[in-house]
């Protein structure tokens, strides 16, 4: 069996598409997205197709290894992307391949079904905002969901005034209010926040039990984070923006974090993620994989989730379970999803709607978690 040919489609916002075309009439599929950057996976997969074609789909191991030293230039957002997307595509062909779930070929479940949690909020205390809030709740709550992420919105600075932290604060237990102690909680600061700011905010609400803060500080300095962890009371995680095992490396070694959220469809693919998984259960810390794109990367994310010892529970969002992209969504039943029986990465497409070319709000640099950011007060830049 050989690779003859990958395509790429485009089909949704923030949702792009690689199938891996085989001579034996086994396609591959998995997502490519890297949001903000339209153009650089796209260039970056069509350089890896002139090694790739040709070449048996099987030796997975082989092809990531590959791909990942034969260039003097290692890592990189783009490069982990689309080597990401690839290695999903050919644990995807190898399921279909062997006849059996793409997980027990990575050493078999150690679980039956995946913990979710879902994307919940309360944005402030006004009544429009209750009302949409609790719509949303009720939603989620009969699905069963036992865990939701929220966070704080908008900028911040340095450091804000009382009243800002205040009404975070107030809103966060309100949360905790409406659903009990027996409902998991947990805020996304998405690196927006300094050390000393983001200390203050987690025990401003350390009453409320958080399961944990994410992304307290930004990704690149893992001192930064542990300082953090130190002086917080529970759980600290972070990782959907490290690609790769040597940038996990750090934050692991000086368990600067107690929960890791790779993210399949940028730190390298299954394969990667696996082994960040191995490398993090020495310190007895778990992983969250990070999934807010498509479905087929969320079925990446549950193929490792599956196989891991120290997974504790899986993001997704409301278009990771289908979008009209799969021809049966993942169903969420009692907070979990079950794991597929049928070979590969457990989907069947939608081939219209995948191949079909997205047209609406231009993709790129203004479209997707990127374009210009400022504080108001004096037009300085701002974190997004």
């Amino acid at each position: 069996m050989k690779i003859t040919r990958i395509d790429q489609f485009s089909p949704r916002p923030r949702t792009r598409l690689i199938r891996i075309v085989t001579d034996s009439n086994i396609d591959g599929w998995a997502e490519s997205t890297l949001e903000g950057k339209p153009k650089s996976v796209p260039a970056t997969i069509e350089e890896y197709s002139q090694y790739l074609i040709g070449k048996n789909p099987l030796d997975i191991e082989k092809h990531w290894q590959q791909m990942y030293r034969s260039s003097f230039f290692r890592g990189g957002a783009h490069n982990m992307s689309a080597i990401a997307a690839i290695d999903a595509a050919l644990w995807d062909i190898s399921g279909k391949y062997y006849g059996i779930p793409s997980y027990k070929l990575m050493g078999g479940n150690v679980r039956d079904r995946i913990r979710v949690y879902g994307h919940w909020g309360l944005k402030d205390l006004s009544d429009e905002s209750k009302i949409e809030s609790k719509k949303r709740l009720e939603k989620l709550s009969k699905l069963g969901y036992t865990a939701y992420k929220s966070g704080p919105s908008g900028f911040w600075r340095a450091h804000e005034p009382p009243s800002r932290i205040d009404k975070f604060v107030e809103t966060a237990y309100t949360m905790r209010d409406w659903v009990g102690p027996d409902i998991e909680l947990s805020f996304d600061f998405h690196g927006k926040m300094t050390p000393g700011l983001a200390i203050e905010l987690c025990n401003e609400i350390k009453g409320m039990r958080p399961m944990f803060v994410e992304e307290p500080v930004p990704q690149e300095n893992a001192d930064a984070l542990k300082l953090v962890s130190d002086h917080v009371p529970f759980p600290i995680a972070t990782g959907e923006r490290l690609l790769s095992r040597w940038e996990f490396r750090n934050v692991i070694e000086k368990q600067a974090a107690s929960l890791l959220q790779p993210d399949v469809a940028h730190c390298g693919g299954p394969s990667e993620l696996r082994k960040i998984a191995s490398f993090a259960e020495i310190y007895y810390q778990h992983i969250m994989p990070h999934c807010a794109i498509g479905p087929i990367a969320l079925a990446a994310c549950m193929m490792v989730d599956a196989v891991t010892p120290n997974f504790l529970i899986q993001e997704q969002v409301d278009q990771s379970l289908g979008n009209g992209l799969l021809k049966q969504d993942w169903k969420i039943k009692d907070g979990h999803i079950e794991l597929w029986e049928t070979p590969g990465l457990g989907f069947e497409v939608e081939e219209k709607e995948v191949e079909a070319t997205y047209e609406g709000f231009e993709y790129g640099y203004h479209g997707e978690l990127g374009g210009e950011t400022y504080y108001e007060n004096d037009n300085s830049v701002a974190d997004w």
